[in-house]
């Protein structure tokens, strides 16, 4: 598969680029350019009334496509905001107050949470807001089940990755999560996930919030990330702007009503050139005949040409934290290094864009990649000073 001539703008700004960050930011198909224009000349051409269709046919167009590639019942139980940290303020916002008894909102979740979550919880737990129970994340094959056993002991809020940032792997098996869950909130982060691999929400859809956005995968860059919304659950978010307002029903006690649906978590004014890029996107996808699966597989394919390559480069595979024999993980490579940062920086110099975190050193894999890539890597991976 080669669809380099769809990445233009982004590959031939720097023609020496050899960028493996897919899972950072992911350059944008060249019809992206041309979906962000459209935003600003819609601006210009309707002013004020643009919102009738932002709020209409973009988000409607948005919707439609992000409930195709999760296999969503409903497109109207997803909403959209410019990055999950929103949705993790409002979620937040529903749990339980601290009340005379001073019990503090109860939350499973583990150690390998992205910073929008991880640093949130951790700086409420400095007050004593939340209560905290951490699990491992590693080994990954058996998180799931740990979760769910500790899940049984009673929380308000369960916050874990369907792919883990630090590692790739890959969590199945979340439906046992779902029933294990209880009263607690469960939200699954995906933003390693959707559209990097297969997700299939139909059967927790009714259960479980899921939560991920444009500046990964789905080649849409910032700005338009988006949160499914179960009915019913979460109805009256504490965290709420003056759009949740839109279309809303007033309250049983005459207070603050609510939108339907997921715009129930909606915010305040925000840049809506996001979702004008996401559209396009995923109409490229669409007309390319492409599904997640198949993005998957083709980045699968790449990791397996880049590990054989390796040898007598100084880079192991043995030290991928998810091995390739590993089928549940996602579209990067993490290698285990004492000395990751140094690798970072020989990588930059010789023009290879990888990222790191902590002495995690990430090789991600995309669309815009053929082998050729990768071979252009290993020949300069093979020169890098020792």
């Amino acid at each position: 598969m080669d669809l380099r001539a769809h990445f233009s703008r982004f590959l031939s700004a720097d023609p020496g680029r050899l960028h493996f960050a897919a899972h950072s930011h992911h350059p944008w198909p060249d019809v992206t350019r041309e979906a962000q224009i459209r935003a600003w000349d819609d601006a210009a051409r309707m002013q004020d009334d643009k919102w009738e269709a932002v709020l209409g046919p973009v988000t409607e167009a948005c919707r439609a496509h992000v409930a195709g590639h999760l296999n969503l019942p409903d497109p109207s139980t997803l909403v959209f905001a410019p990055n999950t940290h929103d949705f993790v303020r409002r979620i937040l916002s529903c749990m339980p107050l601290s009340g005379p008894s001073g019990r503090a909102t109860r939350v499973l979740t583990t150690d390998g949470e992205f910073h929008s979550f991880a640093r949130q919880v951790a700086r409420l737990e400095e007050e004593g807001l939340v209560a905290v129970t951490r699990l491992p994340s590693e080994p990954g094959g058996d998180c799931v089940a740990r979760l769910a056993e500790a899940a049984r002991e009673g929380f308000d809020l369960i916050w874990v990755s369907e792919v883990f940032f630090h590692s790739g792997y890959a969590l199945t098996g979340l439906e046992a999560l779902a029933e294990a869950a209880g009263d607690a909130v469960l939200v699954i982060d995906g933003y390693h996930a959707f559209m990097a691999r297969p997700v299939d929400l139909s059967g927790i859809a009714h259960r479980a919030f899921f939560t991920a956005g444009g500046y990964k995968y789905a080649m849409a860059g910032e700005g338009c990330c988006f949160l499914h919304c179960p009915p019913g659950l979460l109805p009256r978010p504490r965290d709420t702007g003056w759009y949740a307002a839109f279309g809303a029903l007033a309250a049983s006690d005459g207070g603050v009503g609510y939108a339907p649906g997921g715009n129930r978590f909606l915010g305040a004014t925000f840049d809506p050139s996001g979702l004008y890029r996401l559209d396009a996107a995923m109409r490229w996808v669409a007309e390319q005949g492409l599904t997640a699966a198949a993005i998957h597989d083709h980045a699968v394919t790449l990791q397996e040409r880049f590990c054989a390559g390796l040898q007598g480069t100084g880079l192991d595979p043995a030290r991928l934290a998810v091995p390739l024999s590993e089928p549940s993980r996602g579209n990067f490579l993490a290698f285990d290094l004492d000395d990751a940062e140094a690798w970072q920086a020989r990588l930059h110099a010789a023009g290879i864009v990888t990222d790191r975190r902590g002495r995690r050193l990430r090789f991600g894999f995309g669309l815009y990649q053929t082998a050729e890539e990768v071979d252009a890597a290993l020949a300069r991976i093979r020169r890098l000073p020792g």
